[in-house]
């Protein structure tokens, strides 16, 4: 992987998918604090469903991994998450596309609750009873950032607790090393998944192109547009020359439905 010179680090500009997201973010935070002044019980009904947990995802609320990530609990909770959202996204955006940011984040999301998923599945599967954990907040999507950042950009510095400066790839190693501290902990499944969410983004930098998902899956689309075009191609050829051979005249196609020069010889093409 590529890495960078050492250099300090600074707030980015707040533009594009590192916008997107944080106004994201806030916009469903503000809009649940105005929703439980107004209707505080029917509004935790509703944020019982949108948080993730894994016993609801299996019984079919399956849009939970989607939703789960916009659940804020507290305003300095929630002012940490997104001004640590704001420093990772734009930082990876003056490198990347904001597609590929956005990839990595959602990526890093899912991933975290896919972790939870599958401790939860394991824990079920062994006979061993645990209380299923409720995940909310964007976490999962900041510490696959940060070890996005620590993979690609390791040697860049920033400061620790603004006055100890650290590299890139240590704060993340450090940060890895409380999380899985944390399995001993009564939070294990927490920090199960948050390193679910860890390996989802060290995937998607080893398996994403370059360009960003919504880059793949457009040129996806436009490959199996094209190989579907190309099919109605050879089957108007194949016609044609049955056609042709039911008038007298014989044409021919190569396999990609374009047709063949005839020989030059031959004056009775079109005759």
């Amino acid at each position: 992987m590529r890495k960078s010179a050492a250099s300090s680090f600074s707030f980015p500009e707040f533009r594009g998918a590192t916008r997107r997201l944080v106004l994201a973010n806030i916009g469903a935070f503000f809009a649940l604090l105005i929703a439980g002044l107004a209707a505080p019980e029917a509004t935790g009904a509703v944020v019982g469903h949108l948080l993730f947990r894994p016993d609801l995802f299996v019984r079919g609320e399956l849009w939970q991994p989607f939703t789960y990530s916009f659940i804020h609990s507290g305003i300095l909770g929630t002012a940490l998450e997104l001004v640590s959202l704001w420093f990772m996204a734009g930082f990876l955006e003056q490198m990347h596309t904001p597609s590929w940011v956005t990839g990595l984040y959602a990526s890093s999301v899912l991933g975290t609750a896919g972790a939870a998923l599958a401790i939860y599945a394991v824990s079920g599967t062994l006979g061993m009873t645990h209380e299923p954990v409720s995940l909310y907040g964007c976490f999962g999507g900041i510490f696959g950032m940060l070890v996005a950042i620590g993979v690609l950009y390791g040697d860049m510095e920033f400061l620790l607790f603004f006055t100890i400066g650290i590299k890139a790839r240590y704060m993340a190693v450090l940060y890895g090393l409380i999380t899985i501290a944390m399995l001993f902990t009564q939070q294990r499944m927490y920090a199960f998944a948050q390193l679910g969410g860890a390996l989802a983004g060290v995937l998607f930098l080893k398996m994403a192109p370059r360009r960003g998902i919504t880059f793949a899956f457009s040129e996806k689309f436009y490959g199996v547009r094209n190989r579907y075009y190309r099919w109605k191609r050879r089957r108007a050829a194949r016609k044609f020359e049955v056609y042709m051979r039911s008038q007298g005249r014989t044409v021919r196609f190569d396999g990609q439905g374009r047709q063949l020069d005839e020989d030059p010889d031959d004056k009775k093409r079109w005759n």
